[in-house]
């Protein structure tokens, strides 16, 4: 099937799920326990990638390089990888899916899409409706498969030879054990692991801006996004003021129903990560931590919930405490002093994990030296904008223990095709 033939069908893909975007957004808050805007905007962003991906079904292309051959050409041919396995966490159940399989299909690869086994009823109804659009094409529904269960089924995955390509997101631990896997096969692998984020405040910040930025990049999700903001540098100068009117920004966010427009904040995922979360705070404190608001489970919600915690910001630790290295897959906010450029800079860059980062600075010098080689050694970097969040047009991943992974925009779907020369 010719590249804009299968564009097509992806723009038919984006359509469909635009029909269903309000169900499937209550779905994925269901299950997932997010907001219910956030889970009609990742369904939208699935929707986005398939606009992108069909004018890259007419831009795929390699060049014609000079021959040293008199009457010879060169050129470099893309040809599909094959089956692309694909394997999902529970966090964004739709939109990690969207940018692989979207990108994956418009290079002529089939999908075979492990979800999380928390988020299966939402991977079950996207597969349905992806399903009915390829055989509306008269093409089988199988191209994009779908397998629901957990650990044993992504193990199978990763040592199969069949699976071209896999891309896993989730943890750290586990990618580096399916690295492992799909490298002692000599198979392919595309990473998207951990970040421990930060975002670093300069004396000459905006703090109209720095405020609600810090506020969502930490908050938003419950702390559940593999870019929320879990380090906040401030310059000693600007520290006290920009923790008050933090913790009082803190103590605006409605927490309740994911499905109640006015809620901005809803539940943890499990009751582990409820563990995770208390077990940090207590870590926290013991490393000479400060709790400044937060640090609890609470019912404010519902008595019989018990995956509600308070978001928590957390003072008065060095920047290399064990528990500020540790990412806590949950909302808990470490506020850490510092004094010059560099040191922060090489602070932003010491931690094992290298998603995304963010200043707040007017100075343009900085900027340009944060943007560049002795600056942030993140996939992702801002400039004045929260570390949560990216655009589809980017390539999405990072360095470091984050995997070196790419998906979606720029030239990522060069990871989903195989070169000839």
């Amino acid at each position: 099937i010719p590249a804009p033939k299968r564009g097509e069908i992806v723009r038919q893909i984006g359509d469909a799920l635009r029909q269903k975007i309000k169900v499937l957004g209550s779905l994925v808050s269901l299950e997932m326990g997010k907001i219910y805007v956030e889970g009609v905007g990742e369904v939208q962003e699935y929707v986005d990638v398939c606009d992108y991906a069909v004018g890259l079904s007419r831009m795929i292309g390699g060049p014609i390089l000079p021959s040293e051959r008199p009457g010879h050409a060169l050129i470099e041919q893309w040809n599909p990888v094959g089956l692309v396995g694909i394997i999902t966490a529970f966090n964004f159940p739709v939109a990690v899916y969207g940018w692989n399989s979207a990108i994956a299909m418009i290079c002529g690869n089939a999908c075979l899409w492990k979800g999380a086994p928390t988020t299966s009823l939402i991977s079950v109804a996207v597969t349905k409706i992806i399903a009915k659009v390829l055989e509306d094409n008269k093409i089988p529904g199988a191209i994009c498969s779908l397998v629901c269960g957990g650990a044993d089924i992504g193990t199978a995955m990763a040592r199969d030879e069949r699976m071209d390509l896999l891309s896993f997101t989730g943890s750290t631990k586990v990618g580096k054990q399916v690295a492992l896997m799909v490298q002692e096969r000599f198979g392919r692998s595309l990473l998207e692991l951990g970040g421990n984020n930060a975002i670093i405040v300069f004396e000459d910040a905006d703090l109209n801006l720095v405020i609600p930025s810090a506020l969502f990049a930490a908050v938003g999700t419950a702390g559940q996004r593999c870019t929320t903001a879990r380090r906040l540098f401030l310059h000693e100068s600007i520290h006290d003021v920009v923790v008050e009117k933090l913790a009082k920004a803190y103590a605006q966010v409605r927490i309740g129903d994911p499905w109640d427009s006015d809620t901005l904040y809803g539940p943890l995922h499990t009751k582990e990560a409820v563990k995770m979360f208390l077990d940090a705070v207590e870590q926290a404190k013991q490393q000479g931590g400060s709790v400044v608001c937060g640090g609890k489970v609470t019912y404010f919600y519902s008595p019989c919930c018990r995956n509600y915690v308070e978001p928590t910001i957390v003072t008065g630790l060095p920047h290399n405490a064990p528990i500020v290295h540790t990412e806590t897959f949950a909302p808990i906010l470490y506020v850490l002093k510092f004094k010059e450029e560099e040191e922060v800079f090489a602070w932003n860059n010491e931690v094992k994990q290298g998603l995304s980062s963010s200043i707040f600075t007017k100075d343009l010098g900085r900027i340009f030296r944060w943007l560049g080689p002795k600056g942030s050694d993140c996939g992702i970097v801002n400039v004045n904008i929260p570390t949560s969040g990216a655009e589809i047009g980017g390539a999405f991943g990072g360095e470091k223990h984050t995997g070196g992974g790419r998906e979606s925009g720029s030239d990522s779907w060069k990871l989903y095709m195989r070169r000839s020369t």
